[in-house]
């Protein structure tokens, strides 16, 4: 076996070619803030027999701590069921203490837009409407909001990597407005250091009938729908720094205060 071979890096690979059933290169980090709304939440959509729907948080199910069980890392959900940027910035972060320095985390996989721009249609904003030396001019949009969630970790964690979530293509109308925003995110990436793109919207199967009967409770995932999240997201990750191995050998040093000047932070 080559090394090649071992590592899976064809330069054709797509990155949900392959599937690591433990993490794969996840486990590099030990701690991994998911910030997102209901589908990072693992929420369940309940109906009573009145026809009283119920939505209910249950961490333990979502994504993040399915990578956290697989890759053995630890997985702060810093998310809500209807969350979006502009409320992650202006209230809930700052109300639940995440902003705390004790939850810096080495990575974050940064999964909002649904409530943002399809269920509320606020403006999406543009990659100008970030600006680099004050967060705090950022416009008030989709854009800005999310430029300024980054910012302000990375102000106080300079070399935290980010992982940005496009959303998955599932036949609706809805589908239209989702180019835009995979578009910004990967301006985004562009613009900051260390980011990379999640690309959901253009490598995930796409969530029609057949995968909602198998993978929805109603109108948000089951337990199986969210451990394949799991699974999608890992291999991303897993992808991302198998072919960028440059960008990830530092991860140990991030938030301590050293590095090795002979390697690329």
């Amino acid at each position: 076996m080559t090394l090649e071979e071992y590592m899976r890096a064809d330069p054709n690979e797509k990155p949900l070619d392959n599937i690591p059933m433990d993490g794969g290169l996840c486990g590099i980090f030990r701690t991994v803030g998911c910030i997102g709304d209901s589908l990072s939440s693992g929420e369940f959509e309940s109906l009573s027999a009145e026809g009283k729907k119920g939505y209910h948080d249950y961490f333990e199910y979502s994504w993040g701590q399915y990578i956290a069980r697989h890759a053995g890392l630890t997985a702060y959900n810093f998310s809500k069921g209807g969350m979006t940027a502009k409320q992650y910035w202006n209230s809930f972060a700052e109300e639940k203490g995440y902003w705390s320095p004790d939850l810096l985390c080495q990575a974050y996989i940064i999964a909002l837009g649904v409530n943002d721009i399809l269920n509320q249609k606020q403006e999406l904003g543009k990659i100008s409407d970030i600006c680099l030396e004050d967060y705090n001019k950022n416009a008030d949009n989709f854009a800005g909001y999310y430029g300024r969630i980054i910012q302000r970790i990375k102000s106080m964690q300079p070399h935290a990597r980010f992982f940005l979530v496009t959303m998955p293509r599932d036949g609706s109308p809805r589908d239209e407005r989702k180019p835009a925003h995979a578009a910004l995110l990967h301006e985004m990436a562009e613009l900051f250091d260390y980011t990379y793109v999640i690309d959901l919207h253009r490598y995930a199967p796409v969530y029609d009938a057949e995968f909602k009967r198998r993978y929805y409770l109603g109108g948000h995932m089951s337990p199986a729908g969210y451990l394949l999240t799991a699974r999608m997201m890992e291999s991303y990750i897993d992808y991302i720094i198998r072919h960028n191995p440059e960008d990830f050998l530092q991860i140990p040093f991030i938030g301590k205060g050293y590095h090795n000047v002979n390697y690329k932070w």
